[in-house]
């Protein structure tokens, strides 16, 4: 068991969270990661994180249900010790025009991206101010720093929390705990495997270095963020894109 505390990781069993976990496993955090359907995907990724020689949790969790999200950290709490990072990457997305989205539609993104991310830092924050430190870091889309057609929701949801993650970077700055963002833009995962040949040549039009990012892309930099390198760094929304422009 890692002396430090464990790395918390929201939607590791795929995409961005998977990658996440995986190289904090390899920075040498014992990991626990939930998701809402793990199957095969969670197997494997706890395979890898074992053989890198770190201890490893993982389960269902809603993340859009409080009592559930505090169940979890408890449990993760029980088997590895007190928790040392927080990275939020669970979401979801549901496009369609606003005349068109069901309000159903709106409140599931909104529950899972928004109020998700707010149930995990709201259960794992006040353990970090009594214990005077802890690391955030909220994964979150360009579509939250410039807006994208058909994703008003998932927009909305994302730039709630830029907004969120600086004003609570404010609240616990001065309990030595840092909250920053990392926005990605288009990146090689579930979510962008759907595109159709149009859409993925039209979104490489606007990217300036004219290709899809890749999961490695964004833990990189979440590794460099929850490191004593970054000791200095918070409140920030950092883009991970390419140099996109919409």
């Amino acid at each position: 068991m890692s002396e430090r505390g464990p790395a918390v990781v929201t939607g590791g069993s795929r995409g961005i969270g998977r990658a996440v976990a995986v190289q904090l496993a390899a920075d040498g955090y014992d990991i626990a990661f939930c998701y809402r359907l793990g199957g095969d995907a969670a197997v494997q990724t706890e395979k890898e994180i074992r053989d890198l020689g770190v201890e490893c949790y993982h389960a269902p969790c809603d993340v859009a249900d409080l009592s559930s999200v505090q169940a979890f950290l408890g449990t993760v709490e029980e088997k590895l010790g007190d928790t040392a990072v927080l990275v939020n990457s669970a979401g979801i997305v549901k496009d369609n025009p606003m005349v068109l989205m069901p309000a159903a539609d709106w409140h599931a993104v909104i529950d899972t991206n928004l109020s998700g991310t707010y149930n995990f830092c709201r259960s794992a924050v006040f353990g970090f101010m009594k214990r005077k430190s802890g690391t955030i870091v909220n994964i979150s889309s360009v579509a939250g720093v410039f807006g994208n057609p058909t994703q008003t929701n998932y927009s909305a949801a994302k730039s709630g929390i830029h907004g969120m993650s600086r004003a609570l970077s404010k609240e616990v700055a001065k309990y030595g705990i840092r909250v920053n963002v990392v926005a990605p833009g288009f990146i090689d995962t579930d979510m962008t495997s759907g595109l159709t040949d149009k859409a993925r040549k039209a979104a490489l039009g606007m990217i300036p270095m004219k290709r899809i990012g890749s999961p490695e892309n964004v833990s990189d930099l979440v590794s460099f963020l929850v490191s004593e390198r970054a000791s200095y760094i918070t409140g920030q929304v950092i883009q991970v894109d390419g140099g996109i422009a919409f």
